[in-house]
């Protein structure tokens, strides 16, 4: 018998329609296949740029996620007592009615009486901009949770980053280091990359605690011990420096490794750069540069500008001094200059090599810490040089930089690195960022051919150049939007005694550059009404209860706390979701969300861009369906709220609404003149990247399959941050106000500007309380210290044993918790499941029939030291508390970690599960014994230069328990009401019985 004929294109549906994933943050195309008003099934979009037609698990059970029994169906007011999940439903004028007076009473005290904050929305463009109208700083989204350890260490290094910001060259690589990287982000384009490097016979080298998904098709697993991934860099650095083995004429053309750094021990100059009287930045060099035919320097460059060289050169000594920029001459990157003033200066590499070169970055001495044996770094650093500098590309291109050289070739390193949570979510992770950065600019390994690309609109300056919002205009709103980048001191938002204005003390001296805000922090602060008291807490698909908070024991009883009359500590709260999640239960307002399938929204250039790293790359989602429930798109009603509240730019000249729906603001909205929030078809449909607002925008992004993409000419795909093609081209678009070189920065002196504060200097310093913690981690070249965490328990634990007394440790409560002697000798981490992204999967039908419940994961021999079997119940304690769990025994990890599935478990009545799910009554969080303080209970616990939560810090100890039947602790049921008891758990039968 043959096979069997089968009509691959034969239609399964009446008609298709095309938009965009919601199912994680890939932002993939989809064509939605539509059978008698229903959903039949959903593929991949093939011309999509993101996902080329490739669809995960997660994507195709998108129809679970419209249909499920989880959805809110009308607006909530709550009727009983907050936590108890007990509301009415109201309609809709009442529900905007009270949100108004809400809001509106709180303006008219303080805007910033408002903390809003929203979660994975994808829509920041417009929640931060409506936050910046209503005139309230306390605004951000979740990026303080998640990775702005990676946004601010690339940001303030490349002027890009890893994850959304860049992606390694998947056509050229030789080498790919994949730092901490789990399956749950971009996951299909990381899938379609390695596809090609495994079909190429290109190496891949997994840096993880756990192996799983991607580091189980690597070629090599290092099983690195959390939070010590930045000492693994500088040991791998320490080498390549040791060898000679580094790429001096790239540093020299594109990073400040020649930068002069003023070495003056106590003054208020100290660590800064050396600039002549312009402020130009100097470099020195032993030979003046050659004058041009004639003998003069008259000659302009391609930009019509005299070139930098120009400028008579500063003798110093032998030496001669230059602009930094200077394209003209062979500075020095090693030895001590003398200024002219007297000063003394050396150049950046110089710092570099001093600091790295130190036997204290070698690898026999950081191997015992990482748990990384010393032969396997020397090694893996002799890989590195190897593949960059003798398997070196060059591909026939030709192109000019900035300055207007010309170029024949594009000489590639082909190294490439990814990075992702694994090493961002420590207290330590903006230093690990940055080391990793470093050690690829050692090797010349960004934006080269086979290195780490940057994706449009990136790079940008360094830092970048919006500032938050610190002040208010006439009308009220902010002077600009409420998140950032802080340049030096004088942008910090604190107040006369230098103390936190936001309420979650981001952009203070405790967390100086928090670019994405503390999410983690809002609901104690607000709590305590530190830095003050606030009025209304409005959140957006934050499920800031359960999944979203660290120690959610305490954030539950903070939601609920009262004071002495009566009266809740936090007065009101707003939420906004789709589905009954746990934070439902403690909102005083629910506003019902619609699906991805229901609505407009726009994945916009100005938020979290989806482009390649060979164009620009813009889409929407749209309509598939009309909601068949009372709910409306939270972005119409934000834009709704704001006209009632007569909010400045959302209300025209007669005082109505300037924005009918989200759909109308994202076709007529302006950022800037020339840029909204979408790149494509602008103007008379002719115009990309600027151009004027075009009625028919969406149409032609619906028929184009809902997406935009433009490419980047081909001479300007690599060496974008000193590319003059690029430049151009990415200013032309609206991406970059100007079309000049992004220096890339081994040595940070916005760093170094704090320091010198905490040291005394400057108009603006901080409170005595915070110099030594700021002159510490504000370091300009990149440091690695002990995770905070692990730090104070084991000198807490030093300092009881010394005087220990035979009490129980008090750092344990009343939890009879053993001496703590046996301290916290593992680390816990969790790992996103590849099927289920944030919790709202875990109501999915399809995704929960991969798992349903999680397990704690050991390393067979940690547990056969503590006398645990496979599937043993085990107590798992940490400094903030304890949980019971079942333990499952894998070899898939590093022995001195435990780790376990993040999303899975949920509280008992969430999101209309059964009574008995195993999600509830065998699924767990780890959340529960991440406290949001240090163990010292002084600063959050998070990292002290961006304020990223640590929640990889996790130290635990565990104990063989008694056989349980449910996990612990377990919480009070939410009275949802389950799904209805034919709630199907499979999909499709509704076709087969009419055909």
């Amino acid at each position: 018998m043959g096979d069997p004929v089968l009509d691959l294109n034969k239609p399964v549906g009446d008609e298709i329609k095309q938009t965009t994933c919601y199912m994680c943050a890939c932002r993939c195309g989809i064509n939605v296949h539509i059978k008698a008003g229903r959903i039949r099934y959903i593929e991949g979009n093939p011309a999509h740029p993101v996902n080329r037609g490739v669809l995960c698990a997660k994507g195709s059970a998108g129809i679970m996620q419209h249909y499920s029994p989880a959805r809110l169906r009308k607006p909530l007011l709550r009727s009983g007592e907050r936590g108890k999940n007990e509301f009415r439903e109201i309609e809709w004028d009442e529900a905007l009615r009270l949100a108004t007076r809400w809001l509106a009473d709180a303006r008219s005290v303080d805007p910033n009486r408002l903390a809003f904050f929203t979660g994975r929305d994808q829509s920041q463009a417009l929640t931060g901009w409506w936050a910046q109208q209503f005139g309230t700083i306390n605004y951000a989204a979740h990026g303080g949770f998640c990775s702005v350890n990676m946004a601010a260490g690339g940001l303030y290094t490349l002027g890009g980053s890893f994850w959304e910001f860049g992606e390694p060259d998947w056509q050229h690589t030789k080498l790919l280091l994949l730092w901490g990287v789990v399956e749950d982000h971009d996951s299909n384009p990381i899938k379609l990359g390695l596809g090609q490097l495994k079909a190429r016979g290109a190496k891949v080298i997994a840096i993880n605690p756990v192996r799983t998904g991607y580091g189980a098709i690597a070629d090599e697993w290092i099983g690195i011990r959390p939070g010590t991934d930045g000492l693994f860099a500088f040991a791998l650095i320490h080498e390549l420096l040791r060898m000679d083995r580094v790429d001096l004429d790239y540093l020299v053309r594109y990073t400040n490794a020649h930068w002069l750094v003023i070495r003056n021990p106590g003054g208020a100059d100290d660590g800064l750069f050396a600039r002549d009287g312009e402020s130009n930045v100097l470099c020195w060099t032993l030979s003046p540069p050659p004058a041009k035919a004639g003998g003069g320097r008259e000659e302009v460059d391609s930009s019509g500008k005299s070139p930098p060289h120009a400028n008579p050169p500063l003798q110093a000594g032998e030496g001669v001094l230059m602009r930094a920029d200077s394209i003209e001459c062979s500075p020095a990157i090693v030895g001590e200059c003398t200024l002219p003033d007297g000063r003394r200066a050396v150049p950046v590499f110089q710092l570099v090599a001093e600091r790295y070169l130190d036997p204290q970055y070698s690898p026999s001495a950081v191997s015992e810490r990482c748990g990384i044996p010393a032969a396997t770094i020397a090694r893996i650093a002799r890989e590195l040089a190897d593949t960059a500098f003798e398997q070196a590309i060059r591909l026939p291109i030709a192109w000019t930089d900035a300055h207007g050289r010309e170029h024949g070739e594009m000489l590639g390193r082909p190294v490439a690195m990814h990075a992702m949570r694994g090493i961002s979510a420590h207290s330590n992770g903006f230093h690990t960022c940055r080391a990793l950065h470093l050690l690829q600019l050692l090797l010349g390994a960004v934006d080269t051919p086979g290195s780490f690309r940057y994706q449009p609109p990136f790079p940008r300056p360094i830092p970048p150049a919006n500032r938050p919002g610190r002040t208010r205009k006439d009308n009220g709103a902010l002077d600009a939007p409420p998140l950032g980048f802080i340049h030096g001191p004088e942008d910090l938002l604190v107040d006369a005694a230098g103390q936190p204005r936001r309420i979650d003390h981001a952009y203070s001296w405790k967390y100086p550059l928090a670019v994405h805000g503390m999410l983690q922090s809002v609901i104690r602060n607000a709590w305590a009404g530190d830095p003050q008291n606030i009025d209304v807490l409005f959140l957006f698909m934050a499920n800031m209860s359960w999944n979203s908070a660290m120690n959610t024991p305490e954030t539950m009883r903070w939601l609920t706390d009262k004071n002495a009359d009566g009266e809740y500590r936090i007065p009101k709260i707003i939420y906004a979701d789709a589905y009954a999640s746990e934070m439902v239960a403690y909102a005083d307002l629910v506003l019902p969300d619609t699906t991805y399938l229901e609505r407009f929204d726009a994945i916009s250039m100005l938020d979290r861009p989806i482009s390649d790293a060979d164009g620009a790359s813009d889409a929407i989602r749209q309509p598939v369906f009309a909601p068949d429930r009372d709910v409306r798109g939270f972005q119409s009603v934000l834009l709704d709220l704001g006209a009632r509240l007569k909010l400045p730019a959302m209300i025209d000249a007669d005082g109505e609404p300037r924005y009918r729906d989200y759909a109308d603001y994202i076709v007529n909205h302006e950022r800037a003149p020339g840029v909204g929030l979408l790149a494509g078809w602008r103007g008379h449909g002719d115009e990309q990247g600027k151009g004027a607002p075009n009625p028919d925008q969406l149409d032609r992004y619906i028929g184009h399959g809902g997406f935009w993409h433009a490419a980047i000419p081909e001479a300007a795909r690599y060496y974008k941050m000193a590319n003059r093609d690029y430049l151009q081209w990415s200013a032309g678009m609206g991406f970059i106000g100007k079309a000049e070189p992004v220096v890339l920065q081994l040595y940070s002196e916005t760093l170094q500007k704090f320091r010198l504060a905490a040291q005394g200097h400057g108009p603006v310093q901080p409170p005595d309380a915070e110099r030594e913690r700021v002159a510490t981690y504000f370091d300009p070249l990149p440091i690695w210290y002990e995770p905070f965490e692990g730090a104070q328990l084991q000198s807490a634990r030093t300092e009881r044993v010394e005087e220990r007394t035979g009490r129980i440790d008090a750092v344990h409560g009343s939890t009879g918790s053993p001496p703590a002697v046996e301290t916290f000798p593992l680390s816990a981490i969790s790992q996103r499941p590849p099927f289920m992204y944030h919790a709202w999967g875990s109501q999915n039908a399809w995704l929960r029939q991969i798992a349903a419940r999680n397990y704690l994961y050991l390393h067979p021999d940690t547990a056969a030291l503590h006398g645990i079997v496979d599937e043993d119940w085990v107590h798992v304690d940490s400094h903030q508390g304890r949980i019971t769990v079942q333990a499952r025994l894998a070899g898939n990890m590093q022995p001195d970690t435990v780790w376990t599935w993040n999303a899975i478990g949920k509280r008992r009545g969430a999101c209309k599960l059964a009574a008995n799910a195993p999600e509830s009554r065998q699924g767990f969080l780890l959340n529960h014994l991440i406290s949001d303080l240090t163990p010292n209970k002084d600063y959050a616990n998070a990292d002290p230069v961006t304020g990223q939560a640590a929640w990889f810090d996790l130290r635990v100890r565990i104990l063989k328990a008694d056989a349980h039947t449910v996990s612990e602790p377990q919480f009070d049921s939410l009275a949802h009401g389950n799904a209805p008891s034919d709630a199907p758990l499979r999909y499709g039968a509704i076709f087969r019985s009419a055909k």
